[in-house]
């Protein structure tokens, strides 16, 4: 009912035809899914035995078991074997850290409806009744959808490899079977999503390249995992997400999963089925549609449209490894669509800070395709384990320079790994289709966000950071985006994170830069209008108009970087009786900062920062909390500036 709800209220202010035509298909599509369930509670979906029966992959894989000891040699050159070991017995014991939960023993079945953060379990039902958003309770159904992403598979299967330990194998088979069985196809909440169906095909067709020559895996079992991964292709074919007006990271995940599945099933043909069903077209289908998302979804400067960093990260991973996968298997892209995801990479490059972090700019969830290193404890906001990819993929030593902490994902997606020895020198850079514009010199890095909303308006997966900005002195943070922390599981704090007081930029108290719903959790419809006016290697200067039509101002903000400071200055066009506003600093939960009459000190480690205004203003320091990663925050500081001036300079001097 909440989804319904959700998309009713999109429809606002839509012509007549297009309110008709979305009832008439909501009302097929009620229809067909009603004679679906009869149909399945009669006779659960089944397929048979012998159509796999000494079914073998040909699908040409990242890495095959007959090259074993060239991984081993190269994963002890990397010194990672005892933390590939010590992951492994941590999903062996069931010990998992998902989504801010900390480390959680998850019992001897792993609880794969549950929300084990709140015990909240959705009972198995045919999946289109099953309600997964309830703004009532503090259930967030990512929970089971990300241990049932089977993103730990890889870790199995890495230790396995060093130690030829059959418990892995057993641990694998145990998981897999297990799931299966408490989770019939669409009978369970794990089946409501068809991002996360597709996510968790790809990761168990990756176990099946580390374990296919496990001797305590037989037939059977093999047989099962085969009928399995079928009936998810199958499943994501008839459910893709792309029936919503605009398509996103969960489409694109959708048409991986089918090209991965097409692939694996390549030479498979199931007799008598409808071309639907076949495996070959789903990859035909999935190539024709993935390099038209490409266009859809990447801008020309190659920053993603859904207007956030995180999720940058995720549809390069799924655009990177799946572009990998297919040219290993003779199959290719456009060059535009080559050099679109070179872009891709290269927008990472640069946004990457001196401290090896990116700015957690809009909405992030912990999205990734898979996970091929460090999987208990990967950095959320540290991209560059795809620049280490690109750099072997595109040939191109900044890319491995950058990504050189991260050589053990090359080495599993690219099969090999090379070292770069130069040290690029990253100039400032505009993204002006992103709406990012980097500044840079010796010492300070800033980002500044100036753009269109994501979904080109729509504002899915956007926040109110219009002329945000971010700060990084002498590779350390100091003003900080505050990140997204949670979705559904608590809307409240979902909507703090997302609005304008939770960014570094101008207040209006009473206003937001874009107005939103407080229950309609992913819309957030275009007012702001931001536009770049004028950029340079140390300057930038734009403006946004989500004031105009509330209070009659625009907002205007220029920086310029020096080489011991940055200036900002603040102009309210049109501001008459404009009453106050304030300005707001989120800072880094590691710097200490301390106010006196005519300035202010912010300091962090050996590094000293101090603030002054050109005009009198008020200051107060107010507690905060900032999120790097989904579900989990940290205590910090903000600092707010109230000031009636129609412009205002600040100075922001470094010692």
């Amino acid at each position: 009912m909440a989804r319904f709800l959700l998309k009713v209220r999109k429809l606002k202010g839509k012509p007549p035809r297009v309110i008709i035509q979305k009832v008439l298909n909501k009302l097929k599509e009620e229809i067909y899914y009603k004679g679906r369930k009869i149909i399945i509670s009669k006779k659960p979906i089944h397929i048979e035995d012998s159509l796999f029966k000494d079914f073998k992959s040909s699908c040409v894989f990242f890495f095959q078991p007959e090259n074993k000891l060239h991984y081993l040699k190269k994963l002890k050159d990397l010194c990672v074997e005892e933390d590939i070991r010590k992951d492994a017995e941590r999903v062996c014991n069931h010990v998992f850290n998902l989504l801010g939960s900390g480390d959680k023993n998850l019992g001897e079945k792993l609880p794969w409806n549950e929300d084990f953060k709140t015990g909240f379990i959705w009972d198995n039902q045919f999946y289109k009744d099953i309600e997964i958003i309830d703004l009532k309770n503090n259930a967030d159904v990512k929970v089971p959808w990300e241990l049932s992403r089977s993103q730990h598979i890889a870790t199995l299967g890495k230790a396995y490899w060093l130690t030829s330990n059959e418990k892995y194998a057993i641990e694998f088979k145990d998981q897999l079977l297990d799931w299966i069985k408490n989770n019939p196809v669409e009978m369970s909440v794990n089946w409501t999503c068809t991002m996360d169906v597709a996510i968790r095909a790809v990761n168990w067709i990756i176990g099946h390249y580390f374990f296919q020559d496990s001797k305590v895996l037989n037939e059977k079992f093999w047989l099962d995992f085969n009928k399995s991964l079928y009936l998810h292709g199958k499943f994501i074919y008839k459910n893709l997400e792309n029936k919503d007006g605009h398509t996103g990271n969960h489409y694109l995940s959708n048409i991986v999963g089918l090209i991965w599945i097409g692939l694996y099933f390549r030479e498979l043909n199931i007799p008598s089925a409808k071309n639907q069903n076949q495996p070959k077209h789903w990859l035909e289908y999935g190539l024709k549609e993935i390099e038209k998302e490409m266009n859809v979804q990447v801008n020309k400067d190659g920053t993603n449209y859904e207007a956030s960093t995180a999720y940058h990260r995720l549809v390069t991973e799924l655009f990177l490894l799946t572009t990998i996968l297919c040219t290993k298997n003779n199959l290719t892209f456009s060059k535009e669509f080559i050099e679109r995801l070179e872009k891709m990479c290269e927008f990472i490059l640069h946004l990457t800070q001196p401290n090896g972090k990116s700015p957690i700019i809009g909405d992030a969830d912990d999205g990734r395709l898979t996970i091929f290193s460090n999987y208990a404890k990967w950095d959320k906001d540290d991209f560059r384990h795809l620049l280490a990819v690109g750099g072997e993929y595109f040939n191109r030593d900044d890319f491995r320079y950058f990504g050189s902490s991260f050589k053990e994902d090359a080495l599993w997606i690219n099969g090999d790994l090379n070292s770069s020895d130069s040290n690029p020198v990253l100039p400032s850079r505009s993204y002006e289709n992103g709406g990012y514009y980097i500044l840079r010199n010796e010492r300070a890095y800033c980002s500044i966000r100036c753009g269109e909303n994501s979904f080109r308006g729509e504002g899915v997966h956007s926040h109110n950071d219009q002329l945000s900005f971010t700060l990084n002195i002498d590779g350390e943070d100091i003003f900080v985006d505050p990140g997204a922390f949670i979705y559904t599981g608590d809307y409240k704090l979902r909507n703090l994170f997302r609005s304008t007081k939770m960014h570094n930029t101008l207040e209006i108290p009473g206003y937001e830069q874009n107005d939103f719903d407080s229950e309609n959790l992913f819309y957030m419809k275009e007012q702001t209008f931001s536009e770049c006016l004028e950029v340079d290697t140390n300057k930038f200067v734009g403006q946004h108009h989500g004031y105009v039509n509330k209070c009659g101002v625009i907002h205007k903000r220029s920086f310029l970087l020096g080489e011991k400071s940055i200036e900002l200055k603040e102009e309210l066009i049109g501001a008459k009786n404009q009453s106050s506003y304030k300005l707001n600093f989120i800072l880094d939960s590691q710097t200490s900062i301390n106010l006196s009459k005519n300035y202010i000190v912010i300091q962090k480690g050996d590094l000293t920062l101090m603030i002054q205004f050109n005009k009198e203003v008020k200051s107060k320091v107010e507690d905060v909390d900032i999120s790097t990663s989904y579900g989990l925050k940290r205590k910090s500081k903000k600092l707010v500036i109230e000031s009636v001036h129609d412009s205002l300079e600040t100075t922001i001097n470094f010692v």
